[in-house]
């Protein structure tokens, strides 16, 4: 069962370096070049440097984020707090109907766990992001970022009593977000939240390589196991209840790009066969949740024409998912999977997790725009995977394939760190 604590917290002194908008980053597996160069141009102690390190002259990018950690607590740019505390975290963001919601939440350390005894993955991971945050965690022997999971039960009513005044930061970001953290040091509130999710089982719902990584790196230190209370044996994490009303998923969009005249015919064979084909405008690419499971939509960029894929019949999802739960079998992403990715194009698991031959967008007029450009050869569109969906497949001990889920908003890089020693 979960294990949550409030941390110690590393954390940035705001007096010292400016608002914490100055600070934070985005999650490092979104950033790129341009964004990264930006981000620290805001201040020199932007998160960015230590979450998307790079050595300076080519040496060790590792070795550099631990640096400039130790370098900013002798400056006083990072301070370690003297008391542990809970971290209260709302976002008001605007979902894809154009409604303005708000996903409350808190950040805390977790006590890690094997998978099935107290926590669960939703998603298959992929190796290469795994050893890049293992060797970042060595040098820093700190979490830089948390991992978003989802609780059964609700910690927020205990918490919102203990927001008084103004948050200790703030941050409008890119996409017009607003997030606002809290720093909760009661310890009668501590105890209430932590005997609220005691028995819950946690569901990550992003952030599935970080705990991996976590857990690697508590057996390196702890001799082979997780045993003890030692500080690497937890987990900094972002908590958010299922019953949340701000929680919020969107669809992911798979293009395909160098596919053979046999990849191609494939696609199409597989479609005549188990489909009902019906040609749509671009504003309807995207299935209706009406729709039954395992519609698409399609588009390739030759023809730039958009389809609507339903199947005929749930014997053609139940055929292709065989052997798998129920929940499983009515997932949009598993059956795409298995019909059309490994199926028709023939692309294996392998292929799959490094991305062969496939991209993703949450976009759907960026996936439109891209085949416009000849950047990709066809795309699917899919719908977004209900939260209930998420934790049936989940309890039905199944992880989804890489990207069925785009929870939103994403969560900030630098509000607190986790120390690991």
């Amino acid at each position: 069962m979960a294990g949550v604590e409030p941390l110690r917290a590393l954390h940035y002194d705001l007096g010292k370096v400016g608002p914490l908008a100055d600070v934070a980053a985005p999650p490092y597996d979104v950033i790129d070049d341009t964004q990264r160069a930006e981000l620290a141009g805001r201040s020199p102690y932007n998160v960015v440097e230590l979450d998307l390190p790079r050595g300076p002259d080519g040496g060790d990018p590792y070795e550099h984020a631990a640096e400039l950690m130790g370098r900013w607590k002798q400056e006083g740019a990072l301070v370690d707090d003297p008391k542990p505390a809970l971290w209260a975290l709302t976002q008001d963001y605007t979902a894809p109907d154009g409604r303005r919601m708000t996903r409350r939440g808190f950040l805390a350390r977790v006590r890690l766990a094997e998978y099935g005894q107290g926590v669960r993955p939703h998603e298959r991971t992929q190796p290469g992001p795994k050893e890049d945050r293992l060797r970042l965690t060595r040098a820093t022997r700190h979490n830089l970022s948390p991992i978003f999971s989802l609780t059964p039960g609700d910690a927020w009513p205990l918490l919102e009593p203990a927001l008084d005044g103004d948050p200790w930061g703030e941050v409008i970001d890119a996409e017009r977000t607003t997030h606002r953290v809290w720093r909760i040091g009661d310890t009668e509130v501590h105890r209430a939240v932590g005997a609220a999710l005691a028995n819950d089982e946690l569901l990550i719902a992003d952030g599935h390589h970080r705990y991996e990584t976590a857990l690697t790196y508590a057996r390196e230190v702890g001799g082979g196991n997780l045993d003890g209370n030692q500080p690497h044996n937890y987990v900094l994490m972002a908590l958010v209840s299922l019953e949340d009303p701000g929680l919020t998923v969107f669809a992911t969009h798979r293009l395909l790009k160098d596919l053979s005249q046999d990849q191609r015919e494939g696609i199409r064979d597989a479609a005549k066969q188990g489909f009902e084909l019906r040609e749509v405008t671009a504003a309807e690419v995207v299935p209706a949740p009406e729709d039954p499971p395992g519609s698409f939509g399609y588009m390739d960029a030759h023809h730039l024409q958009p389809w609507r894929l339903t199947p005929k019949g749930t014997g053609v999802l139940d055929d292709a998912l065989a052997g798998h739960s129920n929940a499983y079998r009515r997932l949009d992403a598993a059956a795409l999977e298995a019909v059309f990715l490994k199926g028709a194009v023939g692309l294996s698991d392998e292929d799959i997790a490094a991305k062969q031959q496939l991209a993703y967008t949450p976009g759907a007029e960026e996936a439109v725009r891209r085949l416009e450009a000849r950047k990709a050869d066809a795309a699917f569109f899919l719908r977004p995977t209900p939260v209930d969906q998420v934790r049936e497949v989940a309890a039905a001990g199944e992880t989804m394939p890489p990207k069925s889920t785009f929870f939103f908003p994403k969560l900030l890089s630098g509000i607190v760190f986790n120390p690991l020693s």
